[in-house]
């Protein structure tokens, strides 16, 4: 493997976060392996999405605007992948781990004869190995996989797991004409159920309740007020969902979700290594607690000692005031 390239998943021209944390890591990896750096974009709506992506450090932009990818299942993208792999050349992948990321990676392991590593939160390469650490078992085992050297390699990146940031120069658009082809599967009708909340894993601010809000009400009463404040989302820790104060699908951690966004505030989380291993990669982090010695203050930008029911109420309003 010498090159990286990354699988763009996109929908009538809107992208998912994950996909410039992948372009981010992206060029680390090709720079240690000594090699280029390709997003490849599919679909209707790819040339819209491959402009934002010129912002990212990636060397070129594979753009095929071919309306057989949103009117069949999976199998174009699969082609034009494998296409796109043997045309840039031993590579690694680089593919969200979402419903359709992991499908999809499962079929190219068998036409690329790649090896796989799944739901990566860490990677690094060096002398031509890609190393991946990913969590498994629910988090109760840590894998160490590396991808030895040789033509492809594949890993499913979790969403959430890296960092985004710009600083591209100017990436190049390789536009390339749709290849005439039937598929098996059509997609005759694509319904989308939405839950009406920011999706964690995209939202620009985390407000993460734990053990300290002490119970159900808090979440909605107080957290929910300070993320809307900033237009992000309410998440929490295990204890708090093991509790049945909150949804599963708000957990944030090692057995949960795992995000990154540019302000994440704890509130009345102890900070439990299960726990920060799902929000370490935030830009600023503020810790709400009243002990100081708690471990979330290890890695918190700044903590706030006090009554979380005291300090939450107060910061709503200055955020609220600000905005106006």
């Amino acid at each position: 493997m010498k090159n990286v390239i990354v699988y763009v998943e996109q929908k009538k021209g809107a992208t998912r976060k994950v996909t410039f944390e992948m372009l981010t890591e992206a060029r680390k990896i090709a720079d240690a392996l000594g090699g280029r750096a390709v997003a490849v974009v599919l679909g209707a709506g790819a040339a819209q999405v491959a402009e934002q992506l010129k912002n990212y450090p990636v060397d070129a932009v594979q753009v095929v605007e071919d309306p057989a990818v949103d009117t069949f299942l999976l199998d174009p993208i699969v082609h034009y992948l494998e296409v796109a792999a043997k045309n840039v050349g031993p590579s690694l992948l680089l593919i969200p781990n979402t419903l359709s990321g992991r499908d999809l990676a499962g079929r190219l392991v068998a036409r690329l004869n790649a090896g796989i590593a799944a739901d990566v939160t860490e990677i690094a390469a060096t002398n031509g190995r890609v190393e991946c650490v990913s969590p498994k078992l629910g988090g109760a085992l840590v894998t160490h996989c590396v991808l030895r050297a040789g033509d492809y390699g594949i890993a499913t990146i979790r969403p959430g797991a890296f960092n985004a940031a710009p600083g591209g120069s100017g990436a190049a658009i390789e536009r390339h004409d749709a290849q005439s082809a039937q598929y098996p599967l059509a997609i005759e009708r694509d319904v989308e159920e939405g839950s009406g909340e920011m999706a964690l894993e995209e939202a620009p601010v985390v407000i993460a309740g734990g053990r300290g809000m002490g119970g159900a009400e808090p979440f909605t009463t107080m957290l929910k007020p300070l993320a809307d404040a900033f237009g992000g989302a309410v998440g929490a820790s295990r204890a708090a969902a093991d509790a049945g104060w909150v949804s599963y699908s708000l957990q944030i951690g090692q057995t949960g979700k795992t995000v990154s966004p540019p302000l994440y505030i704890a509130v009345g989380i102890s900070g439990a290594i299960q726990h920060k291993v799902g929000m370490r990669a935030s830009g600023t982090i503020v810790a709400i607690n009243k002990d100081a010695s708690a471990p979330i203050a290890e890695v918190a930008d700044l903590t706030v000692v006090g009554d979380a029911f005291a300090i939450v109420p107060e910061l709503t309003k200055l955020v609220t005031a600000a905005k106006q």
